[in-house]
């Protein structure tokens, strides 16, 4: 493999447009899992503004670059998926049919080990290094809004009868209900960013916009507009006030749903389940084909969800001492984590302490 490893500034508009198009190549020929916004140049590009230490390596072949491959390193070569604990999909972009050696990558790269979460179906060179797979549901909104919600109805006809009667409700007793599904206020922007921190308190969670450099991010990609990759934010509003709101990206293929939250005051109404039926409507009419929900179980994701894809955790190594490290430091904490995520009797409890958490810290204030 020919294999030329850039600082994301070193590589050309002629690159970035070859990234752009091998993935909407790989979407056509039937590879929708890599049209997935946070494998596009634009996300990683927006990472690497706001820390350091982010790689692109290039292959090409007889010239040409056929595939795409973005990571994180440290010195002492440490490889992670670009945007490791924030990103729900990771992978090699590449054109169709292209194979690679996992190990001859990494060396090229500089690398002792890649570490990744959400690794994307059809990785095969990297899948021999997942410790596990997890599910990862997603909207399908190829065939139009009134299609998937016919899904909805026909199995789950109580959820949507109930949610449709609650947004009604809401119209009735707030005022008017109203979608943007493209909102370019950066207020509002603020204002879910306010909701999310609040909610990953209350619920005991470590918050995310605590740290200014994910604060930045965000608005960052808020104010990133590109034909094939862009924020997007999308608001219910009831009587003219926020309600709901969610922030993603979107290419065409792909609208990765990330940070939705919504005003507590209003929990009654369930805002956040009439936000994601209007984005699928939002979606479908864009010509989205799905909204990916992200790995993880939760309740209202199994409510939305059309199926599921897979993803993937672990890591790809070669034999080096700073691999064996670690792994062996990682490893354990990740296998208590998936753990208690992946069963009930587990789960259940660990929320209901984390929301007691949550409570203490509130009160503390």
């Amino acid at each position: 493999m020919d294999i030329t490893v850039y600082r994301p500034g070193e590589l050309t508009a002629a690159d970035r447009a070859a990234w752009a198009h091998v993935q909407s190549q790989a979407v056509a020929m039937g590879s929708p899992q890599l049209g997935n916004p946070f494998l596009s140049p634009g996300f990683t590009f927006a990472v690497a503004h706001h820390h350091r230490g982010v790689r692109v390596a290039v292959v090409r072949e007889e010239g040409e670059p056929v595939a795409f491959f973005p990571f994180q390193r440290s010195a002492a070569g440490v490889g992670r998926a670009i945007g490791l604990g924030l990103s729900d999909c990771q992978g090699l972009v590449h054109r169709p049919g292209f194979q690679w050696d996992a190990r001859e990558l990494l060396r090229a790269c500089g690398l002792a080990v890649w570490e990744f979460d959400h690794l994307v179906e059809g990785q095969k060179p990297f899948e021999e290094g997942a410790t596990g797979t997890y599910a990862s549901p997603v909207m399908d909104v190829e065939h139009g809004y009134e299609a998937y919600l016919g899904h909805l109805r026909s199995h789950s006809p109580k959820f949507v009868r109930t949610t449709l009667a609650k947004e009604r409700k809401l119209g009735r007793d707030v005022g008017e209900v109203r979608y943007v599904h493209d909102e370019r206020d950066v207020g509002a922007l603020r204002t879910l960013m306010g909701w999310k921190s609040a909610q990953y308190r209350r619920t005991g969670r470590s918050d995310r916009f605590a740290r200014p450099w994910i604060v930045d991010l965000v608005e960052h990609l808020f104010h990133t507009r590109e034909e094939s990759f862009s924020g997007l934010l999308s608001v219910l509003y009831a009587g003219d006030r926020p309600i709901a709101a969610h922030f993603g990206m979107r290419t065409p293929a792909v609208l990765a749903c990330w940070f939705p939250a919504y005003d507590p005051q209003f929990s009654k109404y369930s805002p956040g389940l009439v936000l994601h039926l209007r984005m699928a409507e939002g979606a479908a009419a864009d010509g989205v084909a799905h909204l990916d929900l992200g790995r993880g179980h939760k309740e209202y994701k199994e409510s939305l969800k059309t199926r599921d894809l897979t993803v993937s955790e672990g890591w790809v190594t070669r034999p080096h001492p700073v691999a064996l490290g670690h792994r062996a430091r990682r490893a354990p904490v990740r296998a208590l984590r998936n753990a208690v995520t992946a069963h009930p009797v587990l789960r259940e409890p660990a929320d209901r302490f984390l929301k007691r958490v949550g409570r203490l810290r509130a009160g503390a204030r």
